[in-house]
């Protein structure tokens, strides 16, 4: 291998190979570490001293020594349409639904606004270091093209898909069972897999699907099983208790979703608050994975996800930022969030552990885990470099961390987007901090 092709990044290196919850040596953290990339993916991560040596002559170089890199994080539940009503006041989900969320996406029938709304969000994420996020659009198929085009123009790895619903939504949002059913085909054969694009069958959630829409949705599933489904579950009380008048045969609101077999690997369920024993056992047995939306469950005031009792089951996890509902872009705030809703429901979450459930734990959880998420050799190389001295507080806690975990701990509870010094999307530089 040529010098030319190779790209090399000195700084302190963090990466995971198991979830910190259940095994004692589940990170890799070189205080001075070297990454070296080829062609987008990673060649090698380990102790600077070691693999200097194996670099030829005039290799690039980058030197982020006094910063962290750690891969990109993952955010397995976000909504780009709803990137201009974030915080948006309102009393509980369904009025917020029907107050800000149904007409803001009614806007994405116009091809150049949905470009517009796609460019900025993208440009968030990546600001905030995430590098890969399962993207919710609008109904209109014209808004899963503008996201493609736009992620795919970045080179990113993103997931994303059309939302079908065809009752309980406004007419001017509302498809029909066959109708939708015939669009995602369509936008699966010419997104998924294009690139780095991958397809997620999108039922937004059970109130908005007829019980047609959700077979329908079920056997495309089936058809597609390496495509990801992603929907919503029990995030709210009231939301759970209009499911059971609309499904009253369904055991659960979990198993409305059952019932149409939707639970399978690469399907992501948004919130999971709600859920009892057997849901979780259900989830887990499947390899269905919750996403843990901890700012936007806070702001709607609809409950705290169960850490406990989802390590318990088995359920494969991940955080999520859940924007609009959620108020942040950011998975360090996302971080900090989660680590107050798992203290308020009597669990501890320490830094590692929410770092690998933003980077490789979402990865698992995505059925990813051998393409992005750590920096095991052959991974594409999308990474990110954080800065422990970005603000005056930060630095000066930094300064006094004892530990890896202190030193995380601080950069989630502390740490936002200005913590995020540069991002990388398969070896490139897609954005840089500028002071």
């Amino acid at each position: 291998m040529t010098a030319t092709t190779l790209q090399a990044y000195r700084a302190g290196l963090l990466h995971f190979h198991a979830d910190p919850a259940f095994a004692e040596h589940a990170h890799a953290w070189h205080e001075d570490g070297l990454l070296i990339v080829a062609d987008g993916k990673v060649v090698a991560a380990g102790d600077y001293a070691q693999l200097v040596g194996t670099l030829p002559p005039d290799t690039p170089a980058a030197d982020y020594r006094g910063k962290v890199i750690t891969p990109g994080f993952i955010d397995v539940h976000v909504h780009y349409p709803q990137t201009d009503m974030i915080a948006s006041p309102a009393p509980g989900l369904l009025p917020w639904l029907e107050q800000y969320t149904f007409p803001t996406e009614r806007a994405f029938a116009d091809p150049s606004h949905a470009a517009g709304v796609a460019e900025f969000f993208l440009d968030e994420l990546l600001r905030c270091g995430t590098t890969t996020a399962m993207v919710y659009c609008t109904v209109h198929p014209q808004s899963v093209d503008a996201f493609f085009t736009a992620s795919e123009a970045r080179g990113l790895r993103m997931i994303a898909g059309k939302v079908l619903m065809d009752r309980n939504c406004p007419d001017f949002l509302r498809d029909t069972a066959e109708s939708g059913a015939r669009e995602t085909e369509e936008l699966i054969r010419r997104w998924h897999r294009h690139e780095r694009s991958l397809y997620a069958i999108t039922p937004r959630f059970a109130p908005t699907s007829t019980e047609a829409q959700m077979a329908v949705t079920g056997e495309l599933a089936n058809a597609y099983p390496d495509t990801f489904l992603q929907t919503h579950v029990s995030e709210n009380e009231a939301e759970c208790g209009w499911v059971k008048t609309l499904y009253p045969q369904a055991r659960s609101y979990l198993d409305v979703y059952d019932r149409y077999g939707m639970l399978r690997p690469r399907a992501v369920f948004g919130h999971c608050i709600w859920l009892d024993g057997e849901d979780r056992a259900r989830m887990a047995a499947t390899g269905s994975a919750a996403a843990v939306c901890p700012t936007s469950n806070l702001f709607l005031g609809s409950g705290l996800f169960d850490f406990e009792k989802a390590d318990q089951a088995g359920m494969r996890m991940a955080l999520a930022t859940d924007v609009g509902a959620g108020t942040s872009f950011s998975m360090l705030q996302t971080m900090n969030e989660a680590y107050k809703v798992a203290r308020l429901k009597g669990s501890y979450l320490p830094a590692l552990r929410m770092f690998y459930l933003s980077t490789l734990g979402a990865a698992r959880s995505l059925h990813l885990d051998d393409t992005i998420g750590s920096f095991a050799a052959g991974r594409e190389a999308d990474f990110i470099v954080l800065d422990p001295q970005a603000t005056p507080l930060l630095a000066r806690r930094t300064a006094n961390s004892d530990s890896l975990e202190e030193l995380l701990f601080a950069l989630a509870l502390l740490g936002d987007d200005r913590a995020v010094a540069a991002t990388y999307s398969a070896g490139r530089l897609v954005h840089e901090r500028r002071d």
